[in-house]
């Protein structure tokens, strides 16, 4: 295995460029499980923890840039994203350890992919934009463009995750929703997980709601029917019905050694109900 260590940003594009099928190392949470694994031997890694020009976050007039490399423990304990996107707090909280949390950074869970990925929910209802870089140059992705399944995503070779971007919530929701659901309370995968926010009018109608899950489809997923069904409606029980049944058929979950099909459908359903139903806790 041949190890690089770029120490900017440009230095690491190039290291990509020159080493087609290279692999980034940023918290290393999951690349160190296969280099333990023998499965990385003959491979080029590129160290990126060197690069300081993505770390940090940064808070301006419409919303924070958060560096690639930003760790979730930093990310929950920082003051603006605890004020302005108090879900993805939560979120960094229940994933993994808390080594994990001091060692994984967002810019390595994105590109990772996992469709069961705990930041993922929150950063879809935020509507996050994902800043990718390569030699050739850079662009911007809406954040659920960048899955194509899982393990997998559409950022071309040679590109790397610089940072995110992440819009303030204006005005703000009436109410913000984020559920985990694990075999147990810690250190586990999510059998489904979820985040929502709702928008009400003054008469009580949904001017806007957004609501995505994660671990029930090969990609996270937002419910979009069930947004534009509930757009103009009061939440009546008929209303609410409704939309249980369009999340149903937005997500296509699988049996798998964490549960079953139809336990994650169930859930799935169920959360969406209490996030329109039940008061902020």
């Amino acid at each position: 295995m041949t190890l690089l260590r770029p120490r900017s940003a440009p230095e690491a594009l190039e290291a990509f460029e020159k080493n087609p099928g290279a692999l980034p190392l940023a918290g290393g949470t999951d690349v160190m499980v296969l280099w333990n694994m023998g499965l990385l031997n003959g491979k080029s890694v590129v160290d990126l923890s060197r690069i300081g020009e993505w770390r940090g976050i940064k808070a301006g007039k419409d919303g924070v840039r958060v560096g690639s490399l930003v760790t979730h423990t930093e990310l929950q304990r920082h003051p603006v994203i605890r004020r302005e996107f108090p879900l993805l707090a939560q979120a960094c909280a229940l994933i993994g350890a808390i080594a994990i949390q001091n060692r994984g950074t967002i810019g390595g869970n994105i590109a990772n992919a996992s469709p069961a990925a705990d930041t993922f929910p929150p950063l879809a209802v935020y509507e996050a934009v994902v800043h990718a870089a390569s030699s050739r140059g850079r662009r911007a992705l809406p954040f659920l463009d960048v899955f194509a399944g899982p393990k997998k995503t559409h950022l071309r070779p040679g590109e790397l995750i610089e940072a995110v971007e992440i819009p303030y919530a204006r005005p703000r929701p009436a109410r913000a929703y984020f559920r985990k659901v694990g075999t147990r309370a810690a250190q586990a995968l999510s059998k489904t997980v979820a985040a929502g926010l709702l928008w009400l009018s003054r008469d009580k109608t949904v001017a806007e709601s957004r609501f995505a899950l994660g671990s029930v489809a090969p990609t996270i997923r937002r419910a979009r029917k069930a947004e534009d069904y509930l757009r103009g409606r009061k939440l009546t029980a008929e209303s609410v019905g409704r939309a249980m049944e369009l999340v149903g058929a937005e997500i296509a979950p699988i049996d798998d050694v964490r549960s079953t099909a139809a336990y994650r459908f169930a859930v799935s359903k169920n959360l969406f109900k209490e996030f329109l139903t039940c008061r902020p806790r």
